[in-house]
């Protein structure tokens, strides 16, 4: 059986403050706000667009918001094999060590496999309700689910916004064309393609922005200096044809392949090493696992 609402879903999740407002989710009369006006600002043709760079953040939110007109959902979702998911029937301490360990604040609940999904778990719910002690044991998962927004992949991420505030909701799933889930999609990844990355309390810097996951093997920030990971693997990675400066893995990269790559891409280095994207979205690279070919790299790993 699928729990899946036959209809558009009646309420959504709350966000981290809207969820605490008197109003009910979901309700008709609610009127679109300051998100539509900003869209409706922005769509105006005639209006000349401000140069890209200069140190203008407010320029650039409004080539953002233009930018993601263009947009689907399908450009920004976490693919389905990312998706931090809970069953209904899961052990209460396991669900509280869930939350601990991946600092999220929602978690999508299914009844089976993730293809039933039946809602969301909000932490605060869990919080609130049982704490973390001996309560745990009396917990009824069920009773915390609140229901989320099922959408398809070529729905228009501004139209996604809106509806998100309107529906105060915070989560979507993706649903493919035959039911199935695809991937998913927050408020904040929303948000993200207008004002840039947002990064709260969990999101500290790593004082080393990789590691290693096996010999020859390096998970890394995008962001990460090329000259650097070159100092600590031990192996050269600038292709020596190319003139241009690069600065970063991210760039280097984006060099091998002339565009942004897609989360899940593999990329092949001249000299047989491997950049797989971790994660991406349609502006910029994020994160890479690095696969170094040869027997400098495999040394190092031995260190």
């Amino acid at each position: 059986m699928n729990h899946r609402p036959a209809g558009p879903p009646e309420t959504a999740r709350g966000g981290d403050r809207s969820e605490t407002s008197g109003q009910a989710p979901g309700e008709e009369g609610q009127s679109p706000g300051f998100l539509s006006w900003l869209f409706r600002r922005h769509e105006e043709p005639e209006e000349p667009a401000p140069p890209e760079g200069g140190g203008n953040p407010t320029g650039q939110i409004v080539i953002n918001l233009r930018e993601m007109r263009r947009k689907r959902v399908d450009d920004v979702a976490i693919p389905r094999a990312d998706i931090v998911a809970v069953p209904d029937d899961i052990d209460p301490h396991a669900l509280v060590a869930v939350f601990r360990e991946t600092t999220l604040t929602r978690l999508p609940v299914y009844h089976e496999t993730l293809d039933d999904p039946l809602g969301f778990v909000h932490f605060k719910d869990l919080a609130l309700k049982h704490g973390f002690g001996n309560g745990l044991e009396n917990m009824d998962l069920r009773s915390l689910i609140r229901p989320m927004l099922y959408v398809p992949a070529s729905m228009p991420l501004i139209a996604l916004l809106q509806k998100m505030q309107r529906e105060r909701c915070h989560m979507a799933l993706v649903i493919d064309e035959y039911g199935g889930v695809d991937g998913l999609v927050t408020f904040e990844d929303l948000v993200e393609q207008i004002v840039g990355e947002i990064e709260d309390e969990h999101d500290t810097a790593d004082p080393v922005p990789w590691r290693q996951e096996a010999p020859g093997v390096w998970l890394t920030h995008a962001r990460a200096e090329l000259a650097d990971f070159e100092a600590a693997t031990g192996v050269s990675l600038r292709p020596p044809d190319v003139d241009e400066e690069i600065d970063t893995l991210g760039g280097l990269v984006f060099l091998l392949t002339g565009r942004i790559p897609e989360r899940g891409e593999v990329i092949r280095h001249p000299d047989g090493h491997e950049f797989e994207v971790v994660d991406a979205d349609a502006r910029r690279i994020k994160r890479l696992r690095v696969r170094l070919k040869g027997p400098m790299a495999l040394g190092r790993a031995a260190e």
